[in-house]
């Protein structure tokens, strides 16, 4: 069982980063803007896909995981 509490806690600090993300997201100017990401907006429709962003974020956490599979 002491693999579940370990699952647990990491699982929990992975909660406790996003939520420290997502209150602070506004305030990293790059994210959500950049060139690529795909805004169209008509009468009553609007469409947002930040594909730029995504496409940077997981190259991120791929090298973060990557760096960590190492050790």
């Amino acid at each position: 069982m002491p693999a579940i509490g370990k699952a647990l806690i990491v699982f929990g600090f992975i909660l406790i980063g996003m939520g420290v993300l997502l209150t602070f997201i506004n305030k990293i100017p790059f994210v959500g803007r950049l060139p690529g990401d795909l805004y169209i907006q008509k009468k009553n429709f609007t469409f947002y896909f930040p594909i730029t962003t995504s496409i940077l974020i997981s190259i991120l956490l791929s090298l973060i995981f990557w760096l960590w599979s190492r050790r």
